[in-house]
């Protein structure tokens, strides 16, 4: 099989969506219908309940929900599937940010019954950065929830993209029995069986009439007006808008019980875009790697440590951009530059690591990180440019931490080098002041993440003074010349690059009004 073949068959995707809308749970669904699982296990908060596959962290798997990113490659129906597990909590959108940016495109799921939520809108926006093509998936239609029609409504008007539905639901809520397929004009009627959704859902195809005659009247005269409304003023589907994030082709289903999973799977494969060409800077200005003609690329989007409790060693997650990856193959490390060797690469499973001896564009491979790969990171083996750096996030909240027991302070500072390291927090040095760095992070819970894995992976207990900032940002301009309030604090992150924290939102506007000549930034490049 030829090098393009393979590439064409890859499918890298993340899948965002607001807390408890059913990320997760689509994820595993995914896993079972391609065979990876036997047997669906929810995500439970309870400590007896089975665990969702793609959560490998005690901590993921005794609150339930999904605190870091997760990579995962199987096959389904012909194709190879890269799945990016990202976190839905809002705290953490500076790992997803980064995560959104080895994916191709993005499934993103809404709570049928909660519409386009907070952070939905957020990790759209992030898509919409970088032109990535959205899939929707609104989920729980066996639950009570809005009408199809203004959900679809709601996608347009909040995200401010175009809407085209590829499905429509038969009934709703208890009497939500299947979906109509709008391009091949059947309907797909799910059979309810005692597994209740941990095995695969069992299909009837059948016609529209036929369908409407197993709705009550109430039901089967809304399916009737909803598909009149649609065909006559809905937007028809259009590839290539799709592609350039123009357009999100909607489906609607139910992770839990599998109805409608497997016909927006199939939909996926088809649809989804396979790898293409990436944006990178050289000397002479910027280039487009191609994925097919270039010889091998990567970059690392991702540093995990202690992922295997038992080695105690840190993971670099890279997307191949470009070409074969061979395993043992010695290539060039743009920012360090010198020739390094990837040995026991890796694709994952959750926690379960499988060692692999090849991978292409569209791939993600995790490698032992001896400390020399930073996120961010260019590698190849031709060399001469690299990849668009990976933008962060302003921190909101800053807080000192100290080791509870001073013994422990080496094992603490090795802990938050390592965290630090995997962009969990940021660390910032006062500009002009002496004493302990300070700690800085998007949401509360990466400060409850760090105390519990200093804890869990390095025996360190901590205790944390949260500091009176509330926001941030990178400073553009002379610093010298910069003028701030008493309450401001000027920092450096670590890369010596200038920020100020403030305590609210009237103190950075009166900032601003005192520096016309600088521009206070809320993502750094």
């Amino acid at each position: 099989m030829t090098l393009e073949t393979e590439i064409n068959k890859r499918r890298t995707f993340a899948i965002i969506s607001h807390p408890d809308a059913g990320k997760t749970t689509l994820t595993e669904k995914l896993l079972l219908y391609s065979g990876m699982l036997q047997t669906a296990g929810m995500v439970k908060g309870r400590k007896n309940a089975r665990m969702a596959a793609s959560d490998w962290m005690s901590m993921e798997q005794e609150r339930g929900i999904s605190i870091t990113a997760s990579a995962m490659q199987f096959e389904y129906k012909g194709c190879v599937i890269n799945v990016l597990d990202t976190p839905g909590h809002q705290d953490f959108s500076e790992d997803t940010y980064r995560t959104l940016t080895a994916a191709d495109c993005a499934i993103m799921v809404i709570d049928s019954a909660k519409g386009v939520e907070k952070q939905t809108r957020k990790l759209f926006e992030v898509c919409r950065l970088r032109n990535i093509p959205v899939l929707t998936f609104i989920n729980k239609m066996d639950m009570p929830g809005k009408e199809p029609l203004d959900l679809m409504q709601e996608v347009e008007e909040v995200l401010q993209i175009e809407s085209s539905p590829l499905n429509w639901p038969i009934g709703t809520g208890k009497e939500f029995i299947g979906v109509y397929d709008l391009r091949a004009h059947e309907s797909l009627i799910f059979v309810k069986t005692a597994a209740r959704g941990s095995q695969k859902a069992i299909i009837e195809r059948k016609s529209l009439q036929e369908a409407i005659s197993l709705l009550n009247p109430i039901d089967a005269e809304k399916l009737k007006h909803d598909l009149e409304l649609v065909g006559g003023a809905g937007n028809p589907f259009d590839l290539n808008k799709f592609l350039k994030g123009n357009q999100t082709p909607v489906f609607f289903a139910s992770a839990l019980t599998n109805f409608g999973v497997e016909p927006f799977f199939d939909a996926f494969i088809e649809l989804a875009p396979s790898p293409y060409e990436r944006p990178a800077d050289t000397p002479t200005g910027e280039k487009l790697i191609n994925p097919f003609t270039t010889p091998f690329s990567a970059y690392v989007f991702k540093i995990q440590a202690n992922m295997d409790p038992r080695h105690r060693d840190s993971m670099a997650f890279l997307r191949i951009c470009s070409g074969q990856f061979e395993k043992d193959q010695s290539v060039k490390h743009h920012r360090l530059n010198r020739e390094i060797r990837l040995n026991r690469p890796h694709s994952m499973l959750a926690g379960e690591r499988t060692t692999v001896e090849t991978g292409v564009a569209g791939d993600v491979i995790g490698v032992i990180n001896p400390g020399v790969f930073a996120i961010g990171d260019t590698i190849s083996l031709t060399g001469g440019f690299n990849f668009k750096p990976l933008p962060k996030f302003q921190p909101e909240i800053f807080a000192r931490v100290y080791p509870k027991d001073v013994s422990k302070r080496k094992a603490f500072d090795k802990g938050l080098n390592q965290l630090t390291q995997e962009g969990a927090v940021q660390l910032l040095k006062p500009l002009e002041q002496s004493g302990d760095f300070i700690i800085a992070a998007c949401g509360q819970l990466q400060f409850e993440v760090m105390q519990y894995r200093l804890k869990d992976e390095y025996n360190c207990e901590t205790k944390l003074e949260k500091l009176p900032y509330s926001s941030s940002a990178w400073i553009k301009g002379d610093i010298s010349k910069f003028q701030k309030t008493t309450q401001s604090l000027i920092v450096l992150d670590k890369d010596n690059r200038p920020m100020i924290l403030f305590g609210d939102s009237y103190e950075r506007r009166y900032v601003e009004s005192l520096n016309p000549d600088h521009e206070l930034k809320e993502l750094s490049d």
